[in-house]
């Protein structure tokens, strides 16, 4: 019987590349933030393409969570990489993006490694991660906020890359929780469970991290570096601790298949281009100029 993980990681993938795409053009119209404001939220809330992108982002983040119950936490966390495909492309379709060659290879060479790893993932139910595990992930949330108060200072390219990986690192640790969490047998323990707040947490975190990192430059190298640095720390937890199974005689098809997955998503943050500049700011530039020119005195 096929499990019912592959059908909500496909439906994943694709609504994540959806939300990635709404909120960088919500992102890029709002105020540029040079401080750890959580105020940004509530700024992009006020975009009706933010709220719908937030919407397809909640629902991929459910989907993803359901697909958590039955398989590893490697291959889900790969496959997040794979929206990023879906965003590029409708990019290219809906918002005339030009996406250079080497863009285009890596993003191939992502489907190639995402494809690896469907075929050596094997569905199995997750152990419970102890008390260890809650702190580690306390402690976790902590860091990722403190390192991200002092990366908002970082600008363009490298801001975008920081920030991105930060709130990986965010949403990764939120996988974590996920994937004991979706094995609740009741909804009184899934409420119950400090996990379940553990995750609100570091999610709200890395929707944070994520916004400020789509507004200094490139999607793709923000959402590339937000895959990269995500995938690692939940792929080797899921299969030290949570019971993650790769089908027996395919575990270097695994290894290839993230291997190639992580090699194109670091490639993307490096030769990913600019598809917008920062609206809000350079309208600013326009009307400070405009202001001077008016203000200064005939001769």
């Amino acid at each position: 019987m096929v499990s019912s993980g592959w059908c909500f990681l496909a439906a994943m993938i694709v609504a994540y590349g959806f939300a990635n795409l709404l909120q960088s053009v919500a992102a890029a119209r709002t105020t540029l933030h040079h401080t750890f404001d959580p105020g940004l939220l509530l700024r992009l809330a006020g975009h009706r393409t933010y709220l719908v992108g937030l919407l397809c982002q909640v629902t991929g983040f459910v989907l993803a969570f359901l697909a958590r119950r039955d398989l590893p936490l490697f291959l889900v966390q790969a496959s997040v990489a794979a929206g990023l495909g879906v965003t590029a492309l409708l990019g290219v379709v809906v918002l005339k993006w030009r996406l250079p060659a080497a863009e285009v290879v890596l993003l191939a060479l992502l489907f190639g490694g995402i494809t690896a790893l469907v075929l050596a993932a094997r569905p199995a139910p997750s152990r419970q991660l102890g008390t260890a595990g809650l702190i580690g992930l306390a402690a976790a949330l902590g860091v990722i906020a403190l390192l991200g108060f002092f990366a908002v200072r970082l600008h363009g390219a490298p801001g975008s890359v920081v920030l991105g990986s930060l709130a990986g690192m965010a949403f990764s640790a939120a996988a974590v929780a996920a994937r004991p969490l979706a094995s609740a047998d009741s909804a009184e323990a899934f409420v119950r469970n400090p996990l379940l707040y553990l995750l609100v947490a570091h999610s709200l975190v890395g929707q944070l991290l994520l916004g400020l990192a789509m507004q200094r430059g490139s999607t793709t190298a923000a959402v590339a570096a937000m895959d990269a640095a995500g995938a690692v720390p939940a792929a080797i937890v899921g299969l030290l601790l949570l019971n993650d199974k790769i089908w027996p005689g395919r575990e270097w098809l695994a290894g290839a298949g993230f291997l190639i997955t992580l090699v194109a998503v670091v490639g993307l943050t490096r030769y990913a281009e600019p598809q917008h500049h920062h609206a809000v700011a350079r309208d600013r530039e326009r009307r400070m100029v405009g202001a001077g020119a008016a203000a200064r005195p005939r001769r």
